[in-house]
């Protein structure tokens, strides 16, 4: 896996998802997503996408990459704040483990803490 990106969504509307991909993922690229219908509403001619339905596949790997990052900001949130956090701070939590995420394979202990320039805060 590689970097990551996240973003608290409002809701889960097609405008919501699609702002987010537009903010953030580089037109022509490839989207891997489950058979959200909101998702239909992605530009045909910027991005692919390819659907993956988990209830009728057998493969599971297309988005294993997603349900792990989910997995373990579940586990972040139940044990390090033992499931309290204000929510209007979950984004500023999201941060702190996009940033950490991003830098846990990085070879100099000085660029883990060098701010990203394509991430804000």
């Amino acid at each position: 896996m590689g970097r990551i990106r996240l973003h608290v969504a409002l809701d889960c509307s097609g405008f919501s998802l699609e702002t987010f991909i537009l903010d953030n993922i580089e037109p022509g690229s490839t989207i891997a997503t489950d058979d959200w219908q909101s998702y239909n509403t992605i530009d045909k001619e910027q991005f692919r996408r390819e659907t993956t339905n988990q209830n009728k596949s057998k493969n599971y790997d297309k988005l294993y990459g997603a349900h792990l990052v989910t997995t373990l900001i579940k586990r972040l949130i139940r044990g390090t704040y033992q499931g309290r956090f204000e929510p209007k701070y979950l984004q500023n939590y999201l941060d702190e483990y996009v940033f950490r995420f991003n830098r846990r394979k990085s070879k100099s202990i000085g660029k883990k803490f060098i701010p990203d320039l394509a991430f804000e805060i």
